[in-house]
């Protein structure tokens, strides 16, 4: 059991430490062993939080998804335009190409959000291995369906602000929202199987160039 007053710390270790091990041996060579020689800490602290490999896997996920919903919203202000705001969405769902392989993967949010980060190569890595394992996992399908449940609607309300405002034009919000969050997902495989686009290699564009046709129609 871990000390008292440092059970929110652990329980955050050991969810970084899981996302650490999963980038790197996968979903399959993930054990609570490796986990918890990666969070510094006893096999017994691990299991105390979760009780099982699955139960750790689901809220590792849950984390992971949950990373880009905090992301989005602590970068959005209610100042912004609807164009400002949807370069955020862009910006954390589907990031640019970084070189940041010395920055440590950190979802947690005991530190503030501005501390939080995932490495461009291990985000590819998780994104890959969960869906892989959601195609047959309920658990992880109901995490998944909950959080871009969530993320759609985000997205939708932005798209009914850029109406109201005469700043986009969007027939339908919710479907226009759906069509994004598609078009990332299957980018994101792409580009986890580098799989480039004609015009250049950072495929995020595609969603810049939708989204900026949804700006343009509606002629600020």
């Amino acid at each position: 059991m871990p000390k008292l007053g440092m059970e929110q710390k652990r329980r955050a270790e050991v969810i970084n430490a899981t996302l650490t091990c999963i980038s790197l041996h996968g979903i399959e060579g993930m054990t609570l062993d490796k986990v918890a020689e990666y969070a510094s800490c006893s096999k017994g602290v691990v299991t105390y939080y979760f009780k099982n490999k699955d139960h750790l896997t689901t809220e590792a996920f849950k984390s992971f998804l949950a990373y880009y919903g905090l992301m989005i919203e602590s970068g959005i202000e209610p100042a912004m335009s609807a164009e400002g705001m949807m370069e955020v969405v862009l910006k954390h769902i589907l990031p640019p190409y970084s070189d940041d392989t010395d920055q440590k993967l950190n979802v947690s949010q005991l530190d503030g959000v501005d501390k939080m980060f995932i490495p461009y190569e291990d985000q590819g890595k998780l994104f890959v291995q969960f869906f892989s394992k959601a195609m047959l996992d309920r658990n992880l399908q109901e995490v998944a369906s909950k959080s871009y449940e969530h993320d759609l609607q985000g997205i939708a309300k932005i798209m009914e602000y850029g109406n109201r405002t005469g700043q986009m034009s969007v027939e339908d919000s919710h479907s226009a929202a759906y069509g994004l969050m598609a078009m990332v997902i299957g980018l994101s495989f792409f580009r986890v199987a580098k799989v480039p686009p004609d015009k250049d290699e950072d495929n995020r564009y595609i969603c810049e160039d939708y989204v900026r046709r949804l700006i343009n129609r509606g002629g600020v």
